[in-house]
């Protein structure tokens, strides 16, 4: 999805107006890499480091003994590259960009509030009912 949307912004580019490198056509690989990632694993949290919001929302699931994968953008090659696909995929550069089930749900506190609203968990039980049953992965 994000690729075609892309493919066609590429395409209505004129001349002295293009993508910035970090969104080529090059980024076929890195687009597919983090919807696979996305969709392989129930929880994931592209994050960095040094960020306290990426801490809480990690925080969180920890607090819920729930499995996540963080992808640690400041730790990979492709970190900056991974964080204009983010932006483009769900509409904000900043992070952590938590997903559930691979649906986005937001940054820690988009995530902490469906937490108490009572909607995060029954999220999660949803893709761990899936991976259970084999009908993902």
């Amino acid at each position: 999805m994000f690729l075609q949307r892309a493919l066609r912004l590429r395409g209505s580019f004129r001349m002295g107006n293009r993508l910035p490198t970090s969104v080529s056509l090059s980024d076929a690989a890195a687009v597919n890499q983090i919807q696979e990632i996305i969709s392989d694993n129930c929880v994931v949290i592209f994050s960095k480091t040094t960020c306290v919001y990426c801490r809480m929302a990690k925080k969180l699931f920890d607090g819920l003994n729930v499995n996540y994968t963080a992808v640690e953008l400041d730790m990979n090659k492709n970190g900056s590259q991974f964080q204009d696909i983010l932006e483009q995929m769900t509409g904000g550069r900043t992070v952590p960009r938590v997903f559930v089930n691979g649906t986005f749900v937001g940054g820690a506190t988009d995530t902490q509030r469906l937490h108490e609203e009572g909607k995060l968990l029954p999220l999660i039980h949803q893709c761990q009912v899936k991976t259970e049953s084999g009908t993902t992965m």
